[in-house]
Order: C-alpha cells, then structure tokens, then sequence
C-alpha cells in the first residue's frame, strides 16, 4: 500500500477517534457529574477510541499477514505500549497547556490530539504493524 493512501486512512479513523473522544469528554464534563474533571474524562475518552483505533488500525490502516511474528496478541501488547507511549506524551502537553499555560481546557484537548495522533501513527507504523 502506498503511504499516502496510509496516512490518509489513518486521518479518516483519526477524525472518527477525535470525534468519539469529543463526544466521551463532553458527555462527562457536561452531562455525567463528573464536575469538570478535564483529566478523568481525558483518560475515558482515550481508552474508548482506544478500542476503536485497534480494529480499524489492524484490519484497514496497516493490513498485514496473519504470521508467528504478527499475531493479535503479539499486536495487541504493542499496540497499547504505543498507546501508552503517544498518551503520556499527550498527557503531559495537556496538563502543560491547561496547568502552565492557563489554555482552555477545551481547546488544549483538541491540540493533545495531534500529538497522540502524530506519536501514535509513527509507533505503530514502526513497531506494531510492521
């Protein structure tokens, strides 16, 4: 597969993540008592996309052969460290941009996505569906 076509597929299922996680952060900051907690609803909004990313990932964005070296559980485990490398890395810029920089909290969840979105991509790419 060409890397254009790859890169534009990982920004269709991106885009979805970005508005499932959207969705996630307002419902609990708005609308499930979670009184604000920007960070909570952080977390459950990653985790949820999370899952979606997976499959969509797995099966669309970097199809490979079923083999020894690509199984789903050898997948699964680099895919939630590549998860959990581009989150931190998200989690931090987060807290920097809400708790140092005084930035919306909003706003700074929506520009923590193109840093996971941008870690993530080369991770996986790297490492997990190689």
């Amino acid at each position: 597969m060409k890397e254009s076509v790859r890169i534009f597929r990982f920004i269709v299922i991106g885009t979805a993540n970005a508005l499932i996680m959207a969705s996630v952060v307002w419902l609990m900051m708005e609308n499930l008592c979670f009184e604000g907690d920007y960070m909570v609803a952080n977390i459950t909004a990653y985790i949820v996309a999370q899952i979606h990313n997976f499959i969509w990932c797995k099966y669309w964005v970097f199809p490979t052969r079923h083999t020894k070296k690509n199984s789903i559980w050898r997948q699964i485990l680099f895919f939630c460290s590549a998860f959990a490398v581009a989150y931190t890395a998200q989690f931090l810029f987060l807290i920097l941009l809400v708790e140092g920089l005084n930035t919306n909290e909003y706003l700074a969840q929506f520009l923590g996505l193109f840093i996971y979105g941008s870690v993530n991509f080369l991770v996986n790419k790297r490492i997990t569906f190689q």
